[in-house]
This record gives C-alpha cells, sequence and structure tokens, in this order.
C-alpha cells in the first residue's frame, strides 16, 4: 500500500474517533433529551444517603428534577450538563406560584434563591402533583405537630342516628 492510503485509513478512522466521542460527551440521546434520571437517582443518593425516594418528576426541558421522598419531604436537583446540584427543601422554606400555563409553576427556594426559577412540565397532571407535595411540604414541622396535639372537636351524636 502506498504511504497515502494508508495516511487516509488513518486520517477518516481519527475522525470516526472523533465524531463518536463528541456524540457521547454530548449526552444527548436519539430524541436529543440531555437528562438521565439513573444519574440523578445517585447523586441524590450521594448528596443524602440518609433520603429515600420515592418518585422523581421531570421538567420538559430536562434542566430540573423534582424529587419527593419517603416521608413526604421534598428535594429539588437543577443540571448542569454532566453534574446535578442537590437540594433538600427543608418544610417551610419554598414558595410556588401559579403561571397561566397550567403546565407550570414558578419556585422560590428561600434557603437557595440560585435555584429559583420557573418550571414547565410535559402535562399538567405533573405539574399539579408536583406543586401539591410541594405545598404540602410548606408546613412546616411544628405547625404539624400542633395540628397532631389538638384536640378533636366533641360531637352529640344521637343513638338513633349511629345505627
Amino acid at each position: 500500500m502506498s504511504p497515502v492510503v494508508v495516511w487516509s485509513i488513518i486520517f477518516v478512522l481519527l475522525m470516526a474517533l472523533a465524531y463518536y466521542v463528541t456524540r457521547l460527551s454530548s449526552g444527548k440521546d436519539e430524541e436529543g433529551n440531555r437528562h438521565d434520571t439513573g444519574l440523578a437517582i445517585l447523586e441524590f443518593g450521594r448528596a443524602f444517603p440518609n433520603e429515600a425516594i420515592r418518585s422523581l418528576h421531570i421538567t420538559a426541558d430536562g434542566e430540573a428534577i423534582f424529587v419527593r421522598l419517603h416521608d413526604n419531604k421534598a428535594g429539588f436537583m437543577k443540571s448542569h450538563r454532566n453534574h446535578y446540584a442537590c437540594h433538600l427543601i427543608e418544610p417551610g422554606r419554598v414558595r410556588v406560584l401559579p403561571l397561566p400555563n397550567a403546565k407550570g409553576f414558578s419556585v422560590e427556594f428561600l434557603d437557595a434563591p440560585t435555584q429559583n426559577g420557573t418550571f414547565i412540565f410535559s402535562s399538567e397532571k405533573e405539574a399539579a402533583e408536583v406543586s401539591l407535595w410541594l405545598l404540602d411540604n410548606y408546613v412546616s414541622v411544628a405547625d404539624r405537630e400542633m395540628e397532631a396535639d389538638a384536640p378533636v372537636p366533641a360531637r352529640d351524636v344521637n343513638p338513633d342516628q349511629a345505627k
């Protein structure tokens, strides 16, 4: 073989390898999505090893993930290309504001203002579910304890109605 052919083959192989490596590093799959829920679960587990994940809800653009935890707490993860910034939402430390578009809402994290933003989901149902458990998380632990300790008002029950 002539040296020109050998060098041409080497050049083509290097170009193919470069193309392959750039496709891998971009993190995009066939649909163009850049989020990886497996990586998100691993990173949240590393950041908060004592918290059990109940469910994940990813925004439509894949840039944020809301995490529902086993004890009705909530977490938040923001994508930074190849890693996630993880945040555990403390009760009473989040504000949720509606948007005209029912598929999203605006969130203000009082403990992590750099994570504030407007988040749009793929469906209204998913946005409603996430906002409900974020609002449930809005009630502080002290308020829940006061609610649990409050006496239950007595009712008069007519014995004839009880049957």
